[in-house]
């Protein structure tokens, strides 16, 4: 996986990219594609801003943090994108999700059509 990482105000080192590719590598462990992924470093006042932006098959996730060391910041931002990759990958299976009641989940003879069955002909 390609991760672009672009900084105005400090240079991107070896170790830099591959404490971010390592944060990265832990998000792919839940066989979810990860399109593009990009990440922006910022400084201000002595503060680090991180940023960083994924596409996904169906989404997208975005993060941020801020803090004095940059290390600390990666981990941070790897833990929240971490908390909404998991949140995407569940939402299918949500409890809202099974009571919206659609018709899609129940089978075909489930479906009502109107017309009586033979348990209600045979009731009256």
């Amino acid at each position: 996986m390609i991760i672009d990482i672009t900084s105005k105000t400090i240079s991107i080192t070896p170790t830099i990219r591959e404490h971010i590719a390592a944060r990265f590598e832990k998000l792919e462990k839940n066989q979810i594609p990860l399109i593009s992924p990009k990440v922006i470093i910022t400084t201000d006042n002595k503060k680090v801003k991180v940023e960083a932006k994924i596409n996904l098959p169906n989404g997208q996730l975005f993060a941020s943090d801020e803090h004095q060391d940059l290390s600390v910041a990666i981990n941070n931002l790897g833990q929240k994108l971490e908390r909404q990759l998991h949140r995407f990958q569940d939402k299918p299976n949500a409890h809202r999700a099974s009571r919206s009641g659609k018709d899609f989940l129940r089978s075909p003879s489930e479906v009502d059509d109107g017309e009586p069955s033979s348990e209600d002909e045979q009731a009256a």
